[in-house]
């Protein structure tokens, strides 16, 4: 559950900062399907207590297509959820939600194979997200290790982060090979944190 209070609908959307998870708040591991598995990269609480202590909402959003490839449940992935805001909350810090796709277009299992409009980066879970918290999406940032990370904030007309943790190095080499390109390129979330920080 959010802890972020209530938006208020008469007032104006504020802005946002949505995260990726996979290499973005934790170490990233191929298709995460043990809790032991989680483990919070270095900074990462940290930042996004800073985030926390100036009231922005600090929302995940992420692909988890094991889902529709049978490797573990939706269920699992909420619970996975709710022990990363327990060891968050162990260093002063937390998500205000969390959103996730479970499809894939064309692997796994029905119902989840489908094409959707939630699957990074389609901008479906960020347009969710929006409605539910009175967000303003072209003031917002999304931050991943992922240039379909870049991208989903691109489709919105936000600005979009390259954490180079996780996948970050490797998506980095692709640059100047496709016309994704990051308003900014950091060494990990802190880094991506601070200079958001630096434009408000």
């Amino acid at each position: 559950m959010s802890k972020f209070p209530e938006p208020n609908i008469n007032s104006q959307p504020r802005m946002a900062v949505f995260l990726d998870r996979d290499g973005t708040i934790i170490k990233e591991v191929n298709y995460l399907s043990r809790l032991q598995d989680v483990e919070l990269l270095p900074g990462a609480a940290a930042a996004i207590a800073k985030l926390n202590q100036l009231r922005i909402p600090v929302i995940l959003v992420s692909n988890q297509s094991g889902i529709a490839r049978g490797k573990f449940s939706e269920n699992f992935v909420k619970k996975t959820h709710d022990y990363l805001q327990e060891i968050l909350a162990r260093e002063g810090a937390h998500l205000d939600d969390f959103f996730f796709c479970p499809h894939h277009p064309e692997a796994g299992i029905e119902p989840y194979r489908k094409v959707c409009n939630c699957r990074k980066p389609a901008p479906g879970l960020l347009h969710e997200a929006a409605a539910r918290h009175h967000l303003d999406l072209t003031e917002s940032y999304v931050i991943g290790d992922k240039l379909i990370d870049v991208e989903l904030a691109l489709r919105v007309r936000g600005k979009g982060i390259l954490v180079e943790t996780g996948h970050g190095k490797n998506e980095k080499d692709k640059l100047g090979r496709c016309k994704i390109i990051p308003n900014f390129i950091a060494d990990d979330l802190d880094s991506a944190v601070n200079w958001i920080l630096g434009k408000l």
